[in-house]
Parts: structure tokens; C-alpha cells; sequence
């Protein structure tokens, strides 16, 4: 199995840590580090992660499954995050996420038969001016068409070379 973390990125988070009156405020920071590196936060980042700042692996458990994009089980090399609040959704969220579906054979939740592209609902992107959106990865599209998600699909699949 792949190392979680390198042992010098290890070691500058405990030292990081150890000056911190509060080390549970680094939780999603060392959590966002492990996904970065593994794709997803397994079991042993989350042990890992308790270890390094001293807490019990259900903290970090906590932490973990409360923020949508901290990923506990394998996604695809581009998560889309669906964005179903209000804003959106008077807007074309649904018919976005629809298309989407049909698009990529797929239903929220699920990944592609390629392991390209997993589609996650989420509550909100915080985009509400550029509704209906999506965030592929750490990249926002907002005011989408059918025609803008095709592209945005054709661009993905092109970047990873199929």
C-alpha cells in the first residue's frame, strides 16, 4: 500500500502541532493532505491524523464526515460536486444535474466505469450569484448550460488523456 504521507510532511505537521495551543484546528488540514496525496482519507489517514495531533481517531472521524469534500471512500480523479441549495435549484440545478446523470450514465453518488468522474450532491458552493454550479475538484463553473457541462466534460476528459 502507497504511504499516506511522506515521513517529512509527517513530521512538520507534528511539529506544527506541537505549537498550536489547539491542535485539532489543523484536523482538515491534515486531512486535506492526506486526500491530496492518496485521493481519499482511508482508515489509516484517519488514525494518522489522530496520532499526529494527539485526539481520538472518532474526533477526526467526526471532522471528517461532516465536511462533504473530505473524501472517506475512493471518488474518481474528478469529483463533481453538485450544488442543490435553493439558488440553484431555482435556476436549473435539477435539469443541470439531470443532464449531468445522463450524461456520465451515472447517479449521484456514483463513479464512472473509467474511474474519471464522481458525482456528489452538496448543499452549497457558495456561488449563489453564478447559479445553477458545480465544482469539479477545487474548480468552480457556474451559469451552466447543457452545452457548457458537455464542455466542461470533453475538457476533463482530454486533460486525462481518454
Amino acid at each position: 500500500m502507497k504511504k499516506l504521507l511522506l515521513k517529512k510532511e509527517i513530521d512538520a505537521f507534528r511539529l506544527k502541532a506541537q505549537t498550536l495551543e489547539h491542535p485539532r484546528e489543523m484536523v482538515v488540514d491534515l486531512l486535506r493532505a492526506i486526500q491530496d496525496h492518496y485521493g481519499w482519507v482511508p482508515d489509516e489517514g484517519v488514525e494518522l491524523t489522530a496520532d499526529i495531533l494527539g485526539v481520538t481517531p472518532i474526533e477526526v472521524e467526526e471532522v471528517a464526515t461532516f465536511y462533504d469534500k473530505i473524501y472517506r471512500q475512493p471518488v474518481g480523479r474528478y469529483p463533481i460536486h453538485i450544488c442543490d441549495s435553493i439558488c440553484c435549484w431555482t435556476r436549473g440545478g435539477e435539469e443541470i444535474a439531470a443532464y449531468l446523470q445522463k450524461l456520465l450514465g451515472i447517479e449521484l453518488g456514483e463513479t464512472t466505469a473509467d474511474g474519471l468522474f464522481t458525482l456528489l450532491p452538496t448543499c452549497c458552493l457558495g456561488g449563489c450569484g453564478r447559479a445553477p454550479s458545480i465544482m469539479v475538484g477545487q474548480r468552480f463553473h457556474g451559469n451552466l448550460t447543457s452545452e457548457g457541462l458537455e464542455q466542461i466534460i470533453h475538457e476533463l476528459r482530454a486533460e486525462a488523456g481518454g
